[in-house]
């Protein structure tokens, strides 16, 4: 491995800033002064400015398809099965951004990346999240209006959200698509109910950038370094 990326991933700086401190003559490898070009292996002693460097856990973010009657939690005291259940062979300590409640399904995001994570959940980015929802009864031109352009709540008026593909759904209720960037507890389903209408069915199948795609319940996959830096693309994006 290249000195350079070495040393990035030791999170020292970017390859660029670390071909500079390799310039600058800061670096050892093996108690000799390194030179641009240079490459490492495993166990090699790599030292800045007399401090030994030692790479940093591999940064990770994956996609969970959270089924229903699952909890988004890393224990549960009711003993339920938790969303860690579907990675407890990872060699990663895993968090969740945000997270779904119990009777909700789809999109949920791990990573061992903290700053990520905040960086996410931060209510300043307010990532758009789009769900597909079944309520029933059906929901009148007002209802719809009134969820487009805010909702009042015992915590305040929800910002306006983007209300899509509305149909009659095969039980009897509405089914539609709603798309919002607040981060409140169970919002979609309490804007609902402050319309006079229950949900039957909550699945989240966007957060930013990423679409759930062809993922089942209970599986998993990685998110690309694209798909990352798009995550944090949409949260520039947001807070702009």
């Amino acid at each position: 491995m290249r000195l350079q990326k070495y040393m990035a991933d030791c999170g020292v700086a970017s390859r660029r800033a670390c071909e500079q401190i390799i310039q600058d003559g800061r670096v050892t490898v093996n108690g000799i002064p390194a030179v641009l070009g240079m490459s490492v292996e495993d166990g090699d002693d790599v030292r800045l400015d007399g401090k030994r460097l030692t790479p940093q856990e591999k940064r990770v973010v994956l996609m969970l398809y959270k089924p229903r009657g699952v909890v988004s939690t890393s224990s549960d005291e009711a003993g339920r099965k938790t969303v860690q259940a579907f990675v407890s062979e990872l060699p990663y300590r895993l968090y969740n951004v945000g997270r779904l409640d119990l009777n909700s399904e789809g999109l949920l995001l791990l990573t061992n990346d903290g700053a990520l994570a905040n960086l996410l959940m931060h209510p300043r980015y307010g990532v758009n999240k789009t769900y597909r929802v079944v309520c029933d009864g059906t929901l009148s031109a007002s209802e719809i209006a009134t969820l487009t352009n805010g909702v009042q709540l015992e915590d305040g008026l929800t910002a306006p959200a983007r209300v899509t593909n509305i149909r009659r759904s095969t039980t009897g209720g509405t089914a539609f698509s709603i798309t919002i960037h607040e981060g409140r507890n169970r919002q979609s389903r309490r804007m609902l109910e402050a319309s006079g209408h229950r949900t039957l069915r909550l699945k989240r199948e966007a957060y930013g950038n990423l679409k759930l795609g062809d993922l089942r319940p209970g599986e998993w996959r990685y998110l690309s370094e694209e798909e990352i830096e798009g995550l944090r693309a949409c949260c520039a994006g947001a807070g702009s």
